[in-house]
């Protein structure tokens, strides 16, 4: 088992203000709308505002009780609700972890654009894999994969300190990204033709539509002067100990490179 929980990035111009108002967003709309609810009141709120295929699709219309706003508005409204704390926390966590870079290499509006039209592209492949469902689909987990794809196209070499253990073992490691986030794409495929027999399930469809918009938009919408496939900052497996929080530093302690040999 592993948890990735800092990078070697540094942050050049100031904090991430979009990805710290998109998780301020999702939290305190949880904490403060959905968990004071009732099990009935915040089924009808997911209902209402969560995306409903069959619904969005026109084959099928919700009970005058349920519908609060347009079919398609739901494309945006169900990136910010949760099934739960660990739910959001999860998807929060790897925002945070990989949208700061991403929102500074793209910029703040276009990071914005790239975000939700991730989402929303996430959203509509689970749809058209399942056009008749009736289930909500809520979540930010699409629109993140896309935050994952462009992290692996610009720094696919930078460190990803994890957390590891197992039985007794644990301590902490610097592992290159397309190591770590290779682990997770492998998982989604994994998990996909599970995921599509099981209404209801986690929606492995929008992970992977998410993530290959993500992969599409990236060299599109990166600032002029920033390069695809950069290099590390520190040297990869080094177990060296982590020394201080600050970001524009880089959140993995530096390690010198070692020079490769003829």
């Amino acid at each position: 088992m592993f948890f990735p929980y800092r990078d070697d990035n540094p942050l050049h111009h100031g904090p991430p203000v979009i990805t710290i108002s998109i998780i301020a967003t999702c939290a305190l709309l949880y904490l403060f709308v959905q968990l004071p609810m009732d099990g009935r009141a915040e089924q009808a709120h997911v209902y209402g505002f969560g995306f409903i295929p069959v619904i969005f699709f026109g084959d099928a219309n919700l009970p005058a009780g349920l519908s609060r706003i347009p079919a398609a508005t739901t494309l945006i409204t169900c990136m910010f609700l949760h099934g739960g704390l660990m739910h959001l926390v999860g998807n929060m966590w790897f925002l945070w972890l990989y949208g700061d870079n991403v929102e500074e290499a793209l910029g703040r509006y276009r990071y914005l654009a790239f975000y939700v039209i991730c989402g929303c592209a996430g959203t509509l492949t689970h749809a058209f894999i399942d056009p008749g469902s009736k289930v909500p689909l809520i979540g930010a987990s699409g629109a993140i994969s896309g935050v994952i794809a462009a992290y692996l196209m610009i720094w696919p070499r930078a460190n990803i300190r994890v957390f590891y253990w197992w039985i007794i073992f644990f301590g902490t490691i610097n592992v290159p990204a397309f190591v770590v986030l290779g682990f997770w794409l492998f998982e989604q495929f994994i998990a996909l033709p599970a995921a599509l027999k099981m209404q209801g399930g986690v929606a492995i469809a929008a992970h992977l539509g998410g993530f290959v918009c993500g992969l599409i938009l990236t060299p599109i919408f990166k600032k002029p002067g920033v390069k695809l496939f950069q290099g590390k900052h520190t040297t990869a497996f080094s177990h060296s100990r982590v020394r201080g929080f600050r970001r524009n530093r880089g959140s993995v302690p530096s390690v010198p490179l070692k020079r490769p040999r003829e």
